[in-house]
């Protein structure tokens, strides 16, 4: 920098908010590194902290050209500021209801950031003591970290799937325009010399993530007109999306053609992809750039008015913000990321299971330990009772999971009922009368059980489950949706302090005939004391 803004160093508030600023976003790369590793989709995350850094040093200036004014720049740190607190609260909440590896808190997180980003953009560009540039490159910076985060699941699933959908129905035709035969079964499409499936890594989402952040990052970095960076930014989807279809439709003929395109030949055409797509935009990014005309654009220069090291509004609210943001991050990471403290060991589940049934074959299942990670506990167990009759095959399956106190969150238990579970094996959920009914086992009435209705061919399950919290059943509701997770968290608190059990029935029988069996009471009253009462 030259001048008299050279020789004076940076305020004391501003040194704060590039100190907190610079912790937020290595926390955040930190978090997102598993991400990156293991998620081609994401990639690209890799680049993002170097790609930040450069679009902020493009947009470095000194001469007062394209600050805010005063005013204007301690709104816009205000505005999202708040905005980002605010986002930053609800990702908080919601790895308190679910987990810190959710993608929709990974996605919150991300978006925290970039809003807290465009805050700092605001009050670095404040014309009382003008650092950098508030334009899209500014902005840009901010913008890129969302997009090397997970998407929430239920968007990325949608997308997918219209993605599949849309490029294998667009294969078909060109297959058809080309005359090759070829029968099409929703994503897969079946040809005389081989199947070709487009799956969820064929269907774009990948190449159509990657070009909208090289996009952005070259409107930035490469475009000086606003109309070229919008038209550079329009065109990346698209793109993507056609060169992902080239690719499809290519990998398809070489499948009727005889080849066998699994392996090295699919990855290498999908980088491949991405790599032209890349250049493409890049290469369109420097045909767009021409010169802007001197003082287009751009505001008169004009001195600093505060004084020398007095830090402006802007910087101040700043600074507030990014103090918040950083004490709300210690907070929710100290309240969810203790370990949990056993208090004496876990009970005995297999002890609650009737290990025989006169007249039923008993089947133990031991392979339970595969869903620990996951469901975060050892302590399941599962058996299953089966019987031969006149009346054709009857099974009865009984599960029961145990978490210690603060071992697994409310919402994380809740996320992992049959709903969410079992369409991932291949049931079909039916429909039944009552999602919640009152039924009896033994003589004696239950708490009110959720029930469901799932098939599997032609084969059907009634399933019905209790989860119980600190010795009392509890509804959760539906824990895809945003404002039932936050209101979990704030119900249950941040730290939980209940054990937890999920209790699960399923029979090919109605249960007002399994209900009769005596190993059923047997079972029911032995977990009548856990908060079955």
């Amino acid at each position: 920098m030259t001048g008299s803004r050279d020789s004076r160093g940076l305020p004391a508030a501003a040194k704060l908010n590039l100190a907190l600023l610079g912790a937020l976003a290595a926390a955040l790369a930190w978090h997102l590194w598993p991400e990156w590793s293991k998620d081609p989709d994401l990639s690209h995350g890799f680049l993002m902290p170097a790609a930040c850094l450069l679009l902020v040093y493009i947009c470095r200036r000194s001469d007062g050209a394209g600050s805010l004014g005063g005013g204007a720049a301690t709104l816009l740190a205000a505005a999202f500021g708040a905005a980002g607190l605010a986002s930053l609260w609800v990702g908080g909440l919601l790895a308190a209801s679910l987990d810190w590896a959710s993608p929709v808190v990974d996605f919150a997180l991300a978006s925290s950031l970039a809003l807290l980003g465009i805050a700092a953009a605001a009050a670095f560009s404040d014309r009382r003591d003008p650092r950098i540039l508030f334009g899209w490159p500014s902005v840009a910076a901010a913008l890129i970290w969302p997009l090397s985060a997970p998407m929430p699941p239920g968007t990325y699933t949608r997308l997918t799937l219209a993605l599949q959908l849309w490029i294998s129905a667009g294969v078909m035709r060109a297959l058809d325009l080309l005359g090759i035969a070829a029968h099409r079964e929703g994503n897969i499409i079946e040809l005389a010399r081989g199947t070709v499936g487009i799956e969820e890594a064929c269907s774009g989402v990948r190449s159509l993530i990657s070009c909208v952040f090289a996009g952005i990052l070259f409107s930035a970095a490469l475009v000086r007109r606003p109309w070229a960076r919008v038209l550079l930014v329009a065109l990346s989807a698209p793109l993507a999306l056609t060169m992902n279809f080239a690719r499809s439709l290519a990998l398809t003929l070489l499948v009727n053609a005889g080849v066998r395109v699994e392996g090295v030949l699919h990855d290498a055409a999908g980088y491949a992809v991405l790599v032209l797509t890349a250049a493409m935009l890049a290469g369109l990014a420097i045909a767009l750039d021409r010169p802007v005309p001197a003082g287009a654009g751009a505001a008169a220069p004009s001195a600093p008015s505060t004084g020398a090291g007095r830090a402006p509004a802007s910087q101040i609210v700043l600074a507030c913000a990014l103090l918040l943001a950083a004490s709300s991050v210690l907070l929710f990471a100290a309240d969810t990321l203790a370990p949990a403290r056993p208090r004496g060991p876990a009970p005995d589940l297999l002890a609650l299971l009737p290990p025989e049934a006169p007249g039923w074959e008993v089947r133990t299942r031991t392979d339970l330990g595969l869903f620990a990670g996951t469901l975060r506990t050892e302590s399941m167990a599962e058996r299953t009772y089966l019987r031969s009759g006149s009346a054709g095959a009857s099974q009865v399956t009984i599960y029961i999971a145990y978490w210690q106190p603060g071992q697994a969150s409310v919402g994380l238990v809740g996320s992992h009922t049959p709903d969410a579970c079992w369409p991932g094996a291949g049931w079909v959920p039916g429909d039944v009368a009552d999602r919640s009914v009152v039924l009896e086992a033994g003589g004696r009435p239950l708490p009110a059980a959720q029930h469901r209705l799932f098939t599997s061919g032609a084969f059907a399950q009634q399933v019905w489950f209790w989860q119980l919290y600190g010795g009392r059943p509890i509804e959760v509701g539906n824990t895809h949706s945003v404002r039932t997770l936050i209101a979990i968290a704030l119900r249950y608190g941040i730290r939980q302090s209940g054990e937890q059990y999920f209790i699960r029935v399923s029979s090919n029988r109605p249960w007002d005939e399994v209900a009769r069996e005596p190993f059923f009471a047997e079972f029911f009253s032995r977990v009548r004391p856990l908060g079955l009462y």
